[in-house]
């Protein structure tokens, strides 16, 4: 897991609700295997739409409070931030290509 993609409560606000640009963001747990699954796709989009966008993974388990203001109930969970609102969301499973298309639409 690249743990330079997640981040905690305390890093939340400034890393996430006050970025200047788009921002994916990756609800999951290790003990999750659909979210181990689609792990790799978000790590690519990191690298893909770096300074266009970022891509943050929260993990569920350590962070449970940021999941519970979002009304994450399952994993994997990936919203897209922009302004500091959700503007898009997915539950679930889905194909890379779902998930940079949520952030296209946010650029």
């Amino acid at each position: 897991m690249a743990s330079n993609l997640g981040v905690s409560g305390s890093e939340f606000d400034a890393k996430v609700l006050k970025s200047e640009v788009p921002v994916l963001v990756d609800f999951w747990a290790e003990w999750c295997g659909p979210c181990k699954a689609i792990g790799p796709a978000i790590e690519q989009l990191a690298t893909e739409y770096e300074g266009r966008a970022k891509v943050y993974k929260v993990d569920v388990d350590s962070d449970p409070d940021i999941a519970s203001n979002y009304g994450v109930m399952s994993i994997p969970a990936v919203y897209v931030f922009k302004g500091g609102q959700v503007v898009e969301n997915h539950v679930g499973l889905a194909p890379k290509e779902k998930f940079a298309e949520m952030i296209n639409r946010a650029l």
